[in-house]
């Protein structure tokens, strides 16, 4: 069996081939929880918070059945690691991204390896009880080894990449309906891009953005910025040129930012070569925000994307160095401010992320490792920067009479739901999350949620489609 772990993830991009960092002011940073093994090791996903409160992730290897198969767990704010999924194999091995929620409160994911075939990966569909189902097994002459979280999108279908396979051999994307009915959009022909390693997103203009880690036009063959129609056309927005004036090889997906823009990091590339955050309008207008450095020592080989927090600044990690060697933990403005946050102490605590940082709806930046902790497996940890509470939504976009789920802290006595100012029915499941039905006469804005404690309002819009 062909056998991709997750430092062979690591490699893949490598093989294909400014502003000075200011020091943080007062955070907490605290280790959640350490992987020991038998809960899985070496998790290299981003979390998500699911409806019950909790957090989910996979973890790439061990678990259970055998060293390099993998599991799904689900964390507590408290630190407590409950395997949630060990995979053996035949349902999947070694899960590279996270999970995806949806309305109904099912979990989605892929497997890198395993399934039917035995060595081309698999989609799954993991239910709040725990309950598992493979939905879907890649097979040799498609698409081959997903690595990338799966996105759902507006109508309802689920969409991402596969890094192998098609008709080029150099990746597809796919869109899935939820009970397992695939669809093959478009073939990357490397001219394009090739060899996807982050997850789309679906933009406000209702089309699909991502990044492809290798090939594009030109001498560098650097990867590209690609946009995506629902239906499966495809355009190259950017083409990456590599060092010292742009960036080489993104491995992480894009985030849109308040402002329109897309922002993203590659892992290669910019004055140094080790790594740039970049900012791109969806008409290809880029800028280089900054150009990781080794006189900066602000980190090297940012592997993951980025998330917007709700200070409006954007958030992401590096793979190695920094102050303590183990990658750092930074921030930058949409206008190129950079500022480490944390920098990873190694074995003493945690080090080397590959995942993209995810904000709870306590405001607080949940990360992981791949290495670090009491076992030396990876862990999973928080980031207080002093960021307030908030709601958020599975899916942030809709029609009216939709239903659409709204995650958040202490919703048992919930007074009223309403979208930029329309209210709407909606139901408590738990104090954690709800379900409400975009109102008649809704427009695109805020969402807020009343409770006795107070008004929490969305960290983003609601898009409401006509």
């Amino acid at each position: 069996m062909t056998r991709l772990s997750a430092w062979k993830k690591v490699g893949v991009v490598f093989a294909l081939c400014c502003v000075t960092a200011i020091a943080s002011p007062a955070q907490t940073f605290t280790i959640v929880a350490s992987f020991d093994g038998t809960d899985g090791a070496w998790p290299v996903a981003s979390l998500i918070q699911g409806p019950d409160g909790n957090f989910y992730t996979t973890a790439s290897e061990e678990g259970g059945y055998c060293f390099d198969c993998g599991t799904v767990v689900r964390v507590t704010p408290a630190g407590v690691i409950t395997r949630v999924h060990a995979f053996d194999g035949a349902d999947g091995l070694s899960p590279l991204a996270g999970l995806t929620l949806t309305v109904n409160g099912n979990g989605y994911g892929t497997t890198s390896q395993g399934g039917s075939s035995g060595e081309f990966g698999t989609v799954f569909k993991i239910l709040p009880g725990g309950r598992f189902t493979t939905i879907y097994n890649f097979v040799n002459g498609g698409g081959t080894m997903p690595h990338t979280a799966l996105t759902a999108a507006a109508d309802g279908s689920l969409y991402g990449t596969t890094l192998d396979g098609g008709k080029y051999s150099s990746g597809t994307v796919f869109k899935i309906t939820p009970d397992g009915v695939l669809t093959t959009l478009h073939q990357f022909n490397g001219i394009e891009g090739g060899f996807p390693l982050g997850a789309l997103i679906q933009a406000a203009d209702g089309m699909f953005y991502g990044t492809a880690s290798g090939e594009g036009a030109g001498t560098c063959h650097c990867g590209t910025v690609f946009r995506m129609s629902p239906s499966g056309t495809l355009t190259t927005v950017h083409i990456f040129q590599g060092s010292p004036n742009d960036g080489a090889y993104p491995e992480g997906g894009l985030v849109q930012g308040s402002d329109g823009n897309l922002y993203g990091t590659t892992s290669k590339g910019g004055t140094d070569g080790v790594g740039t955050v970049f900012k791109i309008a969806t008409d290809g207008t880029f800028t280089l925000l900054h150009s990781f450095s080794f006189s900066y020592n602000d980190g090297e080989y940012p592997m993951a994307g980025l998330i917007q927090a709700t200070d409006g600044n954007f958030y992401g990690t590096t793979f190695e160095q920094g102050p303590d060697q183990g990658g750092t933990v930074f921030s930058i403005s949409p206008n190129g401010v950079f500022t480490v946050v944390y920098p990873f102490n190694g074995p003493r605590d945690a080090s080397q992320s590959l995942a993209a940082l995810f904000q709870g709806t306590n405001g607080i930046l949940y990360g992981t490792t791949t290495h670090g902790g009491t076992f030396g497996a990876g862990t999973v940890y928080s980031l207080d920067v002093g960021l307030a509470p908030f709601v958020s939504f599975v899916i942030s976009s809709g029609k009216v009479g939709q239903t659409v789920g709204i995650l958040g802290q202490g919703f048992t006595d919930t007074t009223s739901v309403s979208f930029n100012g329309t209210p709407a029915v909606y139901k408590v499941v738990y104090d954690t999350y709800l379900t409400a039905t975009v109102p008649p006469g809704a427009t695109t804005g805020f969402v807020t949620v009343v409770t006795p404690s107070g008004t929490q309002t969305s960290n983003v819009p609601f898009r409401v489609f006509q």
